[in-house]
């Protein structure tokens, strides 16, 4: 460059002298501007501190040729761009004959520019092959033109709390800090727009991951900052997440692994080993995905939409192997009461070949219990729980006990408390009335029994139950999650969130 412009320099120098660049061209830099075969000179009134007039407007253009990369973790984009700014400078003129001008990159600082801010601007850095992609270019209309290409990264704040459904909505501000709204205003001016390989408009970009659309914000902006209002032009970029990817490696496994639990429902409860595998297996490996995505997925304040997923699916599978769990300790008691039941079955026909004594209640009390009239013997421990056996010898009951009897028999129970039973006394008692504090826990008792009691059943009741709830509970849970999440991110789509 320098070598260009030392035998046109030398033209003007004093005496036709030696000319030195960094000393002689700081000289003449206040009244030479440009130079091709006729020396232009600046007015000698111009000021390059002062704006070229009152509320001038600066017009920003603004062409995106690719989006390098988004960063999630430090929440930057990185763009190369095309940027073109332009205002009217009416202290200028362009030779006769010429349409416009080019002049060096160099002599940008001879005139006056607008102090370009981008506010979201991490770092800058201006493209060059041969040398760097700059352009300062004066038109016969009197408009300065300055074109760059850079590769700029941006700052843009994002929320992940709908991952993966997230839209991401930057803005990006290009104003003034130096001058107010009463020197300096900022707008848009369409510029030609790029055009891709294929020779087709690219109105948005994709990318492995996220689909990002640039819109110019036409409406003024102002930002209060130092002494006042300042103008702002405003880009908005648009970032939504391709969803195929998620779709395909976290939703869908995660579903069948769910659906893949509901089959233990169908396995015999008997066969352990069985049962446990699948519904272990599964378990873990939710667990597992759940840690994977969590430790690849950026950083929110809250559950993240994917993780809320994840960790529903895993309540669900442990859900069923809780129901198991339930299904093996009814099994176990069912088994007991077994036991217990044909040893109450036994007791009760001794008492039906006893013949009926007429003995006073204490004498009643120290019968001993450990035989039968044909010499049997019976288990003295008795309990409450069979309704049936209560009905079949409530009739014998009422027959061999008085009603004064009766009640002192109810004032020595208490609670589920089993005792021995003599082969005069009754066999089993009706349930306390409600009133009392007694019949509300031997009510609680019965039931919790007849609950463990029906999970314990060999022809698997809770299973079948279950194998309906589940699903419908699962169907109920996917339809609310979307619809929620959804609608979520339907208003983050066309909300606009300010830098």
């Amino acid at each position: 460059m320098w070598q260009l412009l030392m035998p046109l320099l030398a033209l003007v120098a004093p005496g036709g002298g030696s000319f030195s660049p960094n000393r002689e061209l700081l000289e003449c830099a206040s009244q030479i501007l440009y130079m091709d075969q006729y020396a232009y000179q600046l007015p000698t009134n111009y000021s390059r501190n002062i704006p070229p007039g009152k509320n001038t407007t600066v017009y920003i253009g603004i062409n995106v040729n690719r989006v390098s990369g988004v960063d999630e973790n430090r929440e930057e984009i990185t763009l190369d761009v095309f940027l073109q700014v332009s205002w009217e400078e009416i202290r200028l003129n362009v030779p006769p004959g010429r349409p416009f001008i080019d002049l060096p990159w160099e002599f940008r600082q001879l005139i006056w520019t607008p102090d370009l801010y981008i506010w979201q601007l991490q770092t800058m850095r201006i493209l060059s092959v041969l040398q760097e992609m700059a352009s300062l270019r004066l038109y016969a209309n009197r408009t300065v033109s300055v074109s760059i290409g850079a590769t700029i990264t941006i700052k843009c704040e994002m929320d992940f709390v709908l991952y993966p459904l997230d839209v991401q909505n930057c803005a990006i501000d290009f104003s003034s800090y130096k001058y107010t709204t009463e020197d300096v205003r900022f707008e848009w001016r369409e510029v030609a727009p790029w055009f891709g390989i294929a020779g087709e408009q690219r109105h948005e970009f994709r990318l492995p991951k996220y689909v990002v659309t640039f819109v110019t914000d036409k409406s003024n902006h102002i930002r209060n900052f130092g002494e006042g209002e300042h103008s702002a032009a405003r880009l908005q970029i648009k970032l939504s997440r391709e969803l195929r990817g998620y779709l395909l490696e976290s939703y869908l496994p995660s579903s069948l692994f769910v659906i893949i639990s509901w089959g233990s429902f169908c396995v015999i409860p008997e066969i352990v080993p069985g049962r446990m595998v699948l519904l272990v297996t599964t378990l873990l490996s939710l667990v597992t995905m759940f840690d994977t995505v969590s430790t690849n997925s950026p950083d929110a304040l809250e559950l993240k939409c994917i993780e809320v997923w994840l960790i529903s699916c895993t309540l669900f599978v442990f859900l069923a192997l809780l129901e198991y769990f339930v299904v093996l300790f009814g099994i176990r008691y069912d088994k007991s009461w077994s036991r217990r039941r044909q040893d109450l079955r036994r007791a009760a026909s001794a008492a039906q070949l006893a013949p009926p004594l007429h003995m006073n209640h204490s004498q009643r009390l120290s019968t001993p219990v450990t035989g039968t009239p044909q010499g049997g013997v019976f288990s003295p421990q008795l309990s409450v729980e069979d309704e049936g056996l209560k009905q079949q010898f409530s009739h014998q009951t009422i027959q061999r006990s008085t009603s004064s009897e009766r009640r002192s028999w109810r004032g020595n129970r208490v609670g589920c408390e089993t005792r021995p039973v003599s082969k005069d006394s009754p066999i089993l008692e009706a349930i306390p009335q409600s009133g009392s504090a007694n019949g509300v826990w031997a009510r609680i008792c019965t039931s919790a029994e007849k609950g463990v009691m029906f999970c314990g059943a060999q022809h698997g009741a809770l299973d079948r139950y279950a194998l309906i709830v589940f699903p419908l509970c699962f169907i109920l849970f996917t339809v609310i999650y979307w619809t929620t999440y959804l609608s979520e991110a339907h208003r983050a789509m066309h909300s606009t969130r300010y830098g």
